[in-house]
């Protein structure tokens, strides 16, 4: 916890800094009296950041040292929290600046009345009085620190750290990364083949892999579950993650889905159906992660099973056996066991070298030993410190300090969350906040890049990497996410590629990582902080209510049911992300919306908002916005060009009825060739008649070619132009993978789209003027084979 601390501080400092630094706070402490306090405040500021830093390079263990630099985080933490608070005070409408000179507007700032004036005055000098007299007294006792006491000089410039670059399991496996696992693999198989051994009263029997986290019981089960002679074995087949919840309506569902591809919401009538769908048949499921201890709600879960045909099995991967006893089994001397010596070296050479030994890095194998000694053989742990080993193939000294690293020799944990605190120990310091951030997410949460990448930002942890604008801090995020996911604190879902979750060792690190200062408040958890909620910094809960969350900078209401925003919501000025996606019921916006200045994210898809009620929030001129459909809707289509307000489109866009654009220069004004999209679909009307011009509509889908680095998807429905324009098949949309052409029936030739270098999927339908036997315009690059439908269409057109 104390390098996070220090990695926090470190990185919560320069952000301060500029705070304090910042014009109109200077403006209001000068008329206030406070502007001799605030430059004491920055010295000793200086002077802490300057032992942090030495600080940060070196492991702390001693108590009373954590405790103290805990001590000047919380300091920071309160800080800030002025300085927000009176930058917030700023922006309330109450305390709103008039149009006079600037003595005037400052007096008007800050006071609106006599009284008012006192109060706030009062209080401002209070909060500014008691943090400088905290900070004070830790910078008098920096000696204590025991900073000075490691070598340590004020005047040394500071070596830089070098920045080198559970749980949602599934049944998809990469046999080839898996090592020391065969002969357990084929005696499973085995088990699973043999005639049927269950007991007399049921047609099902249970196979146990038990053993501790991390040992890789989920990865022996992805093994046999894929294997040929298994799936060929069994009729029917499923994989559920059961996880610490065993939820039996949810369990249930997934088991039914996967068997029979249905889903029934009623849980009388799902049993019902899952009887009758595995009736005579031969299943293998697989439950894995099961911590439940209780036989009740395991009888209920597998009442509807009686029916299947003898030699059915279900897998169980579990920690504990306490379950197992209850149904009879014996578990004892089945537990999984570690790795052998032999195989956990060749699993960390893996994940090091790439190779399967250490035959040709002789120097490093002693080294390794140790490590896989340590480790006890555990093989997410031992992939964990491969993975951080990787960039260091050739430097003794690293492997030498990794081996004797202080961090082994703490007896707070267990053996495995101690090898993954190394891992954690060579992150740079804000990929250790970002990481700690992560605590908040219960186990076995999935989680999207992106929507992570805006909770970073949110929170004001990318701010400092890149100070430029909210595009820049997207970028750096999806960069840190990147390395998380490649240093495996993350993991992919398999069955979706688009999310992702924690290992449950994973997240017990960034739990006890994160310390004192994050909190996720679930269940228990809620009645047993009691007054220790005062010191937590960052809390995941949902609260009855936002609108006095003044400070609040992150909100998601996805997929709810909302039919409107209250304009308490306009209150809430310092939010920065506002996720609506999906809330299809939501048809208006507050009247004050524009008043949150801070806002840089805001995801609109899948609403019912009207494009034109969006058209004033293109006045925020920081603001990133998510849009799914724009319709054109007056007789002159001028509202497209409207669409140059919004700087700073994001992702995807659906424009809808350009038939009605009556001037190419509208088109031209929105200037899309500036919008950085990934997907862009452009929709003209069904009906095809004589008020369509088909010149027009080739100079608008001209004017509407998007920036070409970011394409991705591209996607022209019912275009009445007779031929496209060059920008359609242009290879320099070097990552456009999925084109698709429809009812465009006027076209008489097919654009150069076998030129595009990346592309993948090609859909083409409806071209009825095409004549068959054009030749397809392809690259050597092209290797993908292309299905013609618009040929099949052709051809029925003919023929009728």
């Amino acid at each position: 916890m104390a390098e996070l601390v220090l990695s926090s501080l470190l990185q919560q400092l320069p952000v301060l800094f500029e705070r304090l630094t910042d014009a109109a706070l200077k403006t209001i402490a000068r008329h206030k009296g406070l502007d001799a306090e605030i430059k004491k405040l920055q010295k000793s500021l200086v002077s802490i950041q300057l032992y942090l830093t030495h600080a940060s390079q070196m492991e702390i263990t001693d108590p009373s040292l954590k405790q103290r630099l805990n001590d000047l985080q919380h300091l920071a933490y309160d800080i800030d929290d002025v300085l927000d608070g009176w930058a917030t005070d700023a922006m309330d409408p109450e305390f709103k600046q008039q149009p006079e000179g600037i003595t005037g507007k400052v007096r008007k700032l800050i006071t609106p009345t006599c009284c008012t004036t006192f109060s706030r005055t009062t209080t401002m000098i209070a909060e500014l009085d008691d943090i400088s007299t905290k900070l004070q007294d830790l910078v008098k006792e920096k000696d204590n620190l025991g900073l000075d006491n490691l070598g340590l000089k004020v005047e040394e410039e500071t070596r830089p750290r070098t920045n080198n670059n559970r749980r949602l399991q599934t049944s998809v496996v990469n046999p080839s990364s898996i090592v020391g696992r065969q002969a357990h693999k084929d005696a499973l198989v085995q088990q699973l083949l043999l005639p049927a051994d269950e007991p007399c009263d049921q047609n099902y029997s249970i196979v146990p892999i038990i053993g501790m986290g991390g040992v890789g019981k989920t990865t022996l089960a992805r093994l046999v579950y894929d294997e040929q002679l298994v799936k060929d074995h069994f009729d029917l087949k499923a994989w559920v993650c059961v996880s610490d919840e065993f939820d039996t309506v949810r369990i249930s569902k997934e088991i039914f889905q996967s068997m029979a591809n249905k889903e029934v919401s009623d849980f009388n009538r799902l049993q019902e159906a899952l009887k009758d769908h595995v009736k005579g048949k031969k299943f293998l499921l697989v439950l894995d992660d099961i911590w439940s201890e209780s036989y009740e709600d395991w009888e209920t879960l597998v009442r509807p099973l009686y029916t299947c045909d003898p030699g059915s099995k279900i897998i169980i991967t579990t920690r504990k056996d306490k379950l197992l006893k209850k149904l009879g089994y014996n578990p004892l001397n089945k537990q999984l066991e570690s790795l052998s010596d032999d195989d956990a070296l060749s699993l960390v050479a893996r994940n090091a070298l790439g190779v399967d030994n250490f035959d040709s890095h002789l120097s490093l194998k002693p080294y390794a030993e140790g490590i896989v000694k340590k480790c006890g053989g555990l093989p997410l742990a031992l992939i964990a410190l491969g993975r951080l080993l990787r960039t260091k193939k050739d430097e003794v000294e690293h492997w030498k300090e990794v081996l004797n690293s202080e961090i082994w020799r703490l007896n707070d944990e267990d053996g495995i969350l101690l090898a993954l605190r190394l891992s954690y120990h060579d992150l740079s310091a804000p990929l250790k906040r970002l990481f700690a951030y992560c605590s908040l997410f219960p186990k076995d949460f999935l989680f999207d890049k992106e929507d992570l990448v805006l909770l970073w930002m949110a929170e004001g942890f990318l701010q400092q990497a890149t100070p430029n604008g909210s595009t820049e801090e997207q970028c750096m995020g999806r960069k840190y996410f990147g390395e998380l996911l490649s240093r495996s604190f993350f993991q992919p879902a398999p069955n979706n590629e688009s999310l992702f979750i924690m290992h449950d060792l994973m997240n017990d690190l960034a739990t006890s990582v994160a310390g004192e200062f994050f909190v996720r408040l679930d269940g228990e958890t809620k009645k047993d902080i009691g007054v220790e909620r005062l010191k937590y910094r960052h809390l995941s809960f949902v609260p009855e209510s936002i609108g006095t969350l003044r400070h609040l900078r992150y909100l998601n209401l996805s997929r709810t049911s909302i039919t409107h925003l209250p304009e308490k919501v306009c209150n809430l000025f310092n939010l920065r992300i506002l996720i609506l996606f999906g809330c299809d019921r939501l048809t208006k916006l507050p009247n004050n919306f524009l008043k949150l200045k801070n806002l840089r994210h805001l995801d609109v898809r899948d609403t019912k908002l009207l494009f034109k009620m969006l058209l004033e929030i293109g006045k925020l001129k920081s603001l990133q916005i998510s849009l799914s459909k724009i319709d054109i809707e007056s007789e002159s289509g001028i509202e497209i060009a409207k669409l140059k307000d919004f700087e700073n489109l994001y992702e995807k866009i659906s424009v809808v009825g350009l038939e009605k654009v009556q001037n190419a220069i509208y088109a031209h004004e929105a200037n899309f060739s500036e919008k950085r999209l990934s997907e862009l679909e452009l929709e003209w009307g069904f009906e095809l008649n004589d008020s369509r011009n088909d010149m027009l509509e080739k100079e608008v889908l001209n004017e509407l070619k998007p920036c070409h680095d970011k394409l991705l998807k591209l996607k022209l429905m019912s275009y009445g132009g007779s031929e496209f324009p060059k920008w359609v098949g242009d290879p320099l949309f070097l990552h456009l993978k999925h084109v698709s052409i429809s009812g465009c029936k006027r076209c008489t030739s097919i654009p150069p789209l076998g030129q595009l270098p990346s592309l993948k999927e090609l859909l083409i339908k409806g071209l009825h003027g095409v004549e068959v036997g054009l030749r397809f315009h392809a690259c050597k690059s092209f290797k993908y084979t292309v299905v013609l439908i618009w040929l099949m269409s052709h051809l029925k057109h003919c023929l009728h």
